[in-house]
């Protein structure tokens, strides 16, 4: 437990000192997003604020994983070293997707970016490569762990490989579409992987502990110039990050089911985009004022800082029922 305190706080530390040298880097690239004229009114304000901010997580967070690699190859702990590296690939992997799509629109100006095709391509690679890893070098099994009846079901291979793929393409979607507003991914995440991490240390995961613990760290310090009003933005680079450390965490751990509940906020900003538009394509009307979903609360007349709040209480309750029916 203090090597995991330790940890935390050396994380916090690292991605704190980055932030500090890597805005004023963003500031002066002028790496920033243009808000949608159609959206909220409040957010004109935040014209200029630069993103791809998930860059100092990413920098940090595989810093401290190196670090940590280093100290357990040392220590001839392997196994830990095994574990750690898939969870390093996904996380770089898919933040180097984001990286790629924020930096065609922000420093070469191209509106398009990385086009939907070559992105849904670099991520369904990365993530076949995550499962295949998984299965043939950690050889983890097939087994999906089913909460509330607590207890694991094996399931075929080839449905398992694609089930797999699918959590890691549709959880990294989610964080997103989440990442919408100041401090709202960046707080719901930060719970989601604590949950996760806390389930490594019931389970005695070290791999997961570690991981977890670091990116805990991590995501803490970029609170601070991320929180509203945000100092800048995380961007693609970091949203898809983080969609990859809670996918990949939660296919180790083998419960990518609990994330249902306990990922619930980032799966009901995906449902209400896909309500949203095939109600307008069926009757040309809009159930909610804009999607995803933190939009329509904010047009309501609720403020960014209630959102979070509201969002993230809502996220640390499911966290817990969470724990408490594995």
């Amino acid at each position: 437990m203090n090597f995991q305190i330790k940890i935390l706080l050396v994380a916090f530390g690292v991605a704190l000192l980055l932030g500090i040298i890597i805005l004023p880097i963003l500031r002066k690239l002028k790496v920033s997003q243009q808000e949608r004229a159609e959206g909220p009114k409040s957010h004109l304000n935040k014209k200029g604020t630069p993103t791809m901010g998930g860059i100092i997580s990413i920098i940090a967070i595989t810093l401290l994983s190196l670090g940590v690699m280093l100290i357990y190859y040392k220590n001839k702990q392997v196994d830990v070293i095994k574990g750690i590296i898939p969870l390093l690939f996904a996380t770089l992997g898919f933040g180097i997707v984001g990286f790629i799509d924020d930096f065609k629109k922000m420093i070469l100006k191209n509106t398009e970016g990385l086009k939907p095709s070559y992105k849904m391509l670099g991520l369904l690679v990365i993530a076949v490569c995550f499962v295949l890893y998984l299965l043939n070098v950690l050889n983890i099994g097939t087994d999906i762990y089913i909460p509330i009846v607590k207890t694991f079901v094996n399931i075929p291979v080839w449905i398992y490989i694609p089930f797999a793929i699918i959590v890691m393409l549709a959880t990294t979607n989610a964080v997103n579409l989440t990442d919408g507003i100041d401090g709202l991914a960046t707080s719901v995440t930060t719970i989601i992987i604590a949950c996760l991490t806390v389930i490594g240390v019931i389970f005695n995961i070290r791999e997961v502990i570690i991981f977890g613990t670091i990116v805990c760290g991590c995501n803490l310090a970029f609170l601070i110039f991320n929180l509203h009003p945000a100092k800048v933005f995380m961007g693609d680079t970091g949203s898809l990050m983080l969609g990859g450390v809670i996918a990949g965490m939660a296919l180790v751990l083998k419960m990518p089911l609990l994330l249902i509940l306990i990922a619930l906020i980032p799966v009901i900003e995906t449902l209400s985009v896909m309500i949203q538009v095939t109600y307008y394509k069926k009757t040309g009307k809009r159930i909610f004022k804009m999607t995803p979903i933190h939009h329509h609360f904010e047009l309501s007349g609720w403020s960014e800082n209630k959102i979070v709040t509201v969002f993230s209480l809502l996220t640390l309750v499911l966290c817990v029922v969470g724990l408490n029916i594995i």
